[in-house]
């Protein structure tokens, strides 16, 4: 069930009228068995891979609370096999498989293991990391097991973030679950207004820019340069928007029921720098590995160059968690040689240091934002041979003559002003106000009117749903 569909439209109104009729035990059973209904709209089957892992978590956190020394390590260490497994067997199998297949034709060896046909659960990369930081902070003692089995499961399952995040973490999110949220039509008009925005980000913005990306990337061969780079440009924001404004209606779904769910953007693209950019751009990711992988690695009280190497298996490993091909692996661990480039240029090239002023800021700015931009290309493309097809034009001036698109020229001007139009957005007026009642109707039926005339609804589905 998508976001930008009647369907959901008709899911929201019900659940969330539901939701205010009930008692505060009728809400949770009613929000879990919503979000069971949500899910089995993708696929009914996979419901059953998340009530594996919902159950083993939920009793391998009591064995971890009442364990010390390595039985305490070893029910962790069960409970992270088993999601993580699920994860490996759909998401990474037939990559694996793939690679292993690679390096023994070279020795002309046969690969034994046969490749299985199986559809990835949608979502499952999100729900796992969400079910793993659970576990994980009840090892640390940071959180006490959640007794109740059903707010336990709503947890996992809550479906404003279930699909594509915001990945929360037990402190958070849990306590929510056992507060009752009287009707308060303050939350009601920043949530609705949140959807709306986030609505017209995706289908105003994001699937209009889509129809330029998706021409030029389909085969990058028969495209001039100059067509590849608006694709690129275009991309870097229909991915923000995408993304973005899936977070926005998820946070906005959750707030008119009276829940609090983190953010997971901040303007990106105004960064000054690369460490900058992953502190504003997909933050729930970012802090889940911060804290669950480059802190244990180490972090930074390490030697020089294992600070290095403790980066960028981060990132690489960031990339492999988007998708397994080697161009998700090359796009993670580009933006972990970005970071390592910059901490050896401060502590060896300080006197490259610019002074601080206005020109300053907006070239660094410009320089992270393009650096950010090609770096999507890997992202985007089919293949790493189209990748590096498009990198090969980029490069060759010859191949800038003539520029094809598939939406007239007016068309890509409107791009245009609906991305300058974001970004003045995103950057001076963040909250959109809605202290006045008056004011919140007509910004929300401007904001529904906007997507209806001006959406482009070809049922795409968000672009982070395949993770």
């Amino acid at each position: 069930m998508l976001f930008n569909s009647i369907q959901f439209v008709f899911f929201f109104i019900v659940v969330s009228i539901l939701y205010y009729m009930l008692r505060h035990r009728g809400r949770v059973w009613l929000l879990l068995l919503a979000s069971c209904y949500f899910y089995m709209a993708f696929k009914p089957v996979y419901i059953f891979i998340l009530l594996i892992t919902i159950v083993v978590d939920y009793f391998a956190a009591f064995l971890i609370d009442r364990s010390e020394g390595k039985k305490r390590k070893m029910w962790l260490m069960l409970s992270l096999v088993a999601n993580i497994g699920f994860l490996a067997i759909f998401k990474y199998f037939n990559f694996l498989n793939a690679n292993i297949e690679h390096v023994l034709g070279l020795f002309h060896l046969q690969n034994p293991i046969p490749y299985y046909q199986l559809v990835f659960p949608i979502g499952l990369s999100f729900h796992t990391f969400q079910a793993m930081s659970y576990t994980i902070e009840v090892y640390r003692k940071n959180q006490k097991p959640e007794k109740d089995f059903i707010i336990y499961s709503l947890y996992v399952m809550f479906y404003p973030q279930l699909v594509a995040g915001p990945i929360e973490r037990p402190q958070n999110l849990l306590f929510q679950f056992h507060s009752y949220f009287k009707y308060n039509f303050e939350n009601i008009k920043q949530g609705l207004i949140r959807i709306a925005w986030g609505l017209f980000k995706k289908v105003v913005i994001a699937d209009r820019l889509a129809l330029m990306v998706d021409f030029a990337y389909e085969n990058p061969a028969e495209h001039s340069a100059s067509t590849l780079l608006v694709a690129t440009f275009f991309y870097a924001f229909q991915i923000y928007c995408d993304f973005s404004g899936y977070s926005d209606i998820a946070i906005g779904c959750a707030r008119v029921m009276g829940f609090k769910l983190m953010e997971n953007f901040d303007v990106p693209y105004i960064s000054k720098s690369i460490s900058e950019f992953w502190r504003r751009w997909h933050i729930s990711l970012s802090g889940w590995f911060r804290d669950y992988l480059y802190i244990p690695l180490g972090g930074s009280r390490v030697g020089e160059w294992r600070h290095y190497f403790n980066y960028f298996v981060v990132f690489m490993v960031s990339g492999l968690w988007h998708g397994a091909a080697w161009t998700f692996v090359i796009w993670g661990s580009l933006h972990g040689i970005y970071l390592i480039l910059a901490m050896m240029r401060k502590k060896y090239m300080s006197f490259l240091e610019l002074p601080k002023n206005k020109a300053t800021d907006q070239l660094q700015i410009l320089i992270t934002f393009l650096l950010v931009m090609f770096s999507w290309v890997f992202f985007r493309a089919r293949g790493l041979s189209s990748a590096l097809t498009i990198f090969g034009k980029f490069v060759d001036f010859g191949a800038y003559s003539g520029f094809e698109s598939p939406i007239s020229h007016a068309e890509l001007w409107f791009c245009l002003l609906l991305i300058a139009f974001l970004m003045w957005k995103e950057m001076f007026v963040k909250q959109i106000n809605t202290e006045k009642t008056g004011a919140f109707y007509f910004k929300f039926s401007l904001l529904l009117v906007a997507c209806y005339f001006l959406g482009v609804f070809t049922s795409n589905q968000f672009i982070y749903f395949q993770f």
